[in-house]
């Protein structure tokens, strides 16, 4: 699967569906993902293993967070870690880089 995603509305996937995203996605301590935000789909974070900063909220393996829609997040691997992400909706051109 490309990026670690594979239930959702793009290909390849595992599993077409325009009603969710999922995806499992390991990163080497540092890595980063820069600040964006969705405005339709929410997004559900759970941390398989390691720590890992999402906006001001440090995270650590079995911590799980919420991101609605319109609330900006980056992403750091302060360890290597693992984490399991499911979007509320698979919706092509619902990320948006920064702030609203």
């Amino acid at each position: 699967m490309k990026g670690g995603w594979f239930v959702g509305a793009f290909e390849p996937n595992l599993f077409f569906t325009t009603a969710a995203e999922v995806g499992c996605k390991s990163y080497k301590a540092g890595e980063t993902n820069p600040a964006h935000h969705h405005r339709m789909a929410a997004e559900v974070t759970l941390v398989v293993s390691g720590t890992c900063r999402m906006g001001e909220h440090r995270l650590a393996a079995g911590d799980v967070i919420l991101v609605t829609p319109w609330e900006v997040s980056d992403f750091e691997a302060l360890t290597d870690c693992t984490v399991v992400v499911y979007k509320s909706a698979s919706v092509a051109g619902d990320k948006f880089s920064g702030a609203p």
